[in-house]
């Protein structure tokens, strides 16, 4: 059967998880609703991510790899990912597995009307810190792009493919995918998920990067959406 859904998983120093990953994904590929086949994209990664990834595709069929030539931040092993797929949906989740790879067919249910399904993390298992920057982040982001979401950062999506692949990647933008369809006239819409604390390995963000990073990337969005060029091809010979 071809490929309807592809999951990217963004990976950047991640040796420690990578084999709970690989168990965890390998028993959501038996329940999805949707042909699946994952992803793996190595940022870059300092430790043994590399080898492992090569070791976890070697073996699973439905499992493979990209892997840059050093670290180019979460939006550019985004960006690879979508220009990589070529199913029809492609989802996205973090390799922390704070979200659980199930939730992805809560979301799947609904891309019959929706071009874009966002979780949200109803129960968030981080830090004070970590939950209260994240809340002034998204409510500063809702002010800059009437998006409507909650809850970007979530590390739990699905796209139409089509056109995630014309979204014009750049560094911070990962946070506006809601906004980026809505550019494009499609539709989006968010569902509550489950959320766990991460148990291996060390976050990628700190203070900078999910409060004061995201208020400068809001500019960024502004500047892009004056720019943005949005056309439908009618027809052709």
């Amino acid at each position: 059967m071809s490929t309807e859904f592809t999951i990217i998983i963004p990976i950047y120093n991640e040796e420690d998880n990578l084999i709970r990953l690989e168990e965890t994904m390998n028993q959501y590929l038996s329940k999805s609703i949707k042909q699946t086949e994952i992803l793996l994209i190595n940022d870059g990664s300092k430790d043994k991510s590399l080898a492992l990834i090569k070791e976890i595709c070697s073996r699973n069929q439905a499992f493979h790899y990209i892997s840059f030539d050093k670290n180019y931040g979460l939006s550019a092993a985004i960006k690879a990912g979508f220009d990589t797929v070529k199913s029809k949906w492609v989802g996205y989740i973090d390799a922390d597995l704070q979200t659980d790879p199930e939730d992805f067919n809560k979301l799947l249910a609904l891309t019959d009307q929706f071009d874009l399904v966002t979780g949200v993390r109803a129960d968030r298992k981080d830090s004070f810190v970590k939950n209260m920057s994240s809340k002034i982040a998204n409510s500063i982001r809702r002010a800059f792009t009437n998006d409507g979401m909650d809850d970007t950062g979530c590390p739990l999506k699905v796209i139409d493919a089509e056109k995630a692949k014309k979204i014009p990647m750049f560094k911070g933008l990962h946070r506006f995918l809601p906004a980026m369809i809505l550019l494009q006239n499609g539709t989006v819409t968010q569902v509550p998920v489950k959320h766990f604390p991460r148990i291996a390995g060390e976050s990628k963000f700190n203070l900078w990067n999910r409060l004061l990073g995201p208020l400068m990337d809001c500019f960024a969005f502004v500047w892009m959406k004056k720019k943005y060029i949005n056309y439908k091809i009618q027809e052709g010979a």
